[in-house]
């Protein structure tokens, strides 16, 4: 079965206020089996542009990846985040070749 991924690029504008999402989404991060694979952190744009954090968050499964997304804890989270940030996300599943 092929892991599933979130990719993120983010701008934070209150990093003070973005803290209590990165509490919030917590619980449905363990819930869901999620891993930070990329959570900011150092980095060099070699092509385009890109928001100044890159986010990659590993999860079991494609279809836990998406159910953490639509579930109510995290978009509880999210609902924190919303506010003070501008992001890009993707959920893909994972090369299962």
């Amino acid at each position: 079965m092929a892991k599933g991924y979130w990719v993120a690029h983010v701008d934070v504008d209150d990093m003070d206020t973005y803290k209590n999402y990165i509490a919030a989404n917590a619980a449905p991060f363990a819930e869901y089996g999620a891993k930070f694979l990329v959570r900011g952190g150092e980095r060099e744009v070699r092509e385009g542009k890109a928001r100044a954090r890159t986010v990659v968050i590993e999860f079991p499964s494609y279809e836990d990846a998406l159910a953490c997304y639509d579930s109510v804890g995290y978009q509880n989270a999210k609902a924190l985040r919303d506010p003070v940030s501008t992001g890009d996300l993707v959920i893909i599943r994972g090369y299962d070749g």
